[in-house]
């Protein structure tokens, strides 16, 4: 039976200035999309704003075959990135926190949660402080980061995460191990380093593991490290080993970047 994996947090909408173009986004929204393109099952819990973005963003996830039951539709606008593109890396200009400024689980989200297999979330989720009620129910917890692991919403949320995960493409080998080693004395039992370029690396509290980036045409990597997320979370519920769930990890992020936009 596949995975069904709930998705926590905060919708955006990266609007591209160059391109006149508007694309739904945001890590859960896109975690719960690549999931969908793997073959697992997923739910997006969060919100959307009462705008046309929010109206997008639900019609979208829906044609994507992700569960929206459970996302609230708050007065207000949906979160908002302006993005613009230098040699195919995006660079975000400007975000509207929008209606997540009022986001917050319900008890109805937590046993909609409890039904699922794990659950993820992000630095901007808004969902940190809630995350132990979440392993309190038994599912495991996976949360991204970013680039910001040491960021007081990223502390919060170590303690009570299975699988965390972080973005750094600048740090040599034995720094980053020393990096790990203390995100995992937090609580996470696997730590896994997105490099870019560089590839991966992971922690399991008794070996280090690495991957290589798998070579490929790069369009906009918007959505690398989330498909990347994607793919792991999905090869860990299958039962993979190590290995095979950060080549799993790569292999969904070759993809995403081959086009414009998150998905």
């Amino acid at each position: 039976m596949n995975p069904i994996i709930a998705c926590i947090g905060d919708s955006c909408v990266d609007h591209y200035e160059a391109l006149g173009q508007s694309f739904p986004g945001g890590n859960p929204v896109n975690f719960a999309v690549y999931l969908r393109r793997l073959g697992a099952q997923s739910s997006f819990v969060g919100a959307v704003g009462s705008d046309e973005d929010g109206a997008m963003v639900l019609e979208a996830l829906a044609k994507k075959g992700v569960d929206v039951s459970h996302v609230q539709v708050l007065p207000g606008p949906t979160p908002s990135t302006s993005v613009r593109m230098e040699h195919g890396n995006r660079v975000f200009t400007e975000y509207n926190t929008g209606v997540m400024e009022d986001y917050s689980l319900r008890r109805e989200d937590l046993d909609f949660i409890a039904r699922h297999d794990l659950a993820v979330s992000a630095l901007w989720g808004r969902c940190e402080d809630r995350l132990g009620e979440i392993q309190a129910l038994g599912i495991p917890v996976a949360f991204d980061c970013a680039d910001l692991p040491f960021d007081p919403a990223a502390q919060r949320a170590l303690p009570h995460v299975d699988i965390a995960f972080f973005s750094n493409d600048q740090a040599e080998d034995a720094e980053l191990m020393a990096l790990m080693r203390d995100i995992a004395a937090l609580g996470p039992g696997t730590v896994v380093a997105m490099r870019g370029a560089r590839g991966s690396m992971a922690w399991d509290g008794d070996t280090f593991y690495s991957q290589g980036a798998i070579a490929c045409p790069v369009v906009d990597t918007l959505g690398a490290g989330d498909s990347y997320i994607a793919g792991f979370l999905q090869a860990t519920l299958l039962g993979l080993p190590m290995p095979q769930r950060m080549r799993a990890g790569s292999e969904c992020s070759a993809v995403t970047i081959g086009y414009v936009g998150a998905w």
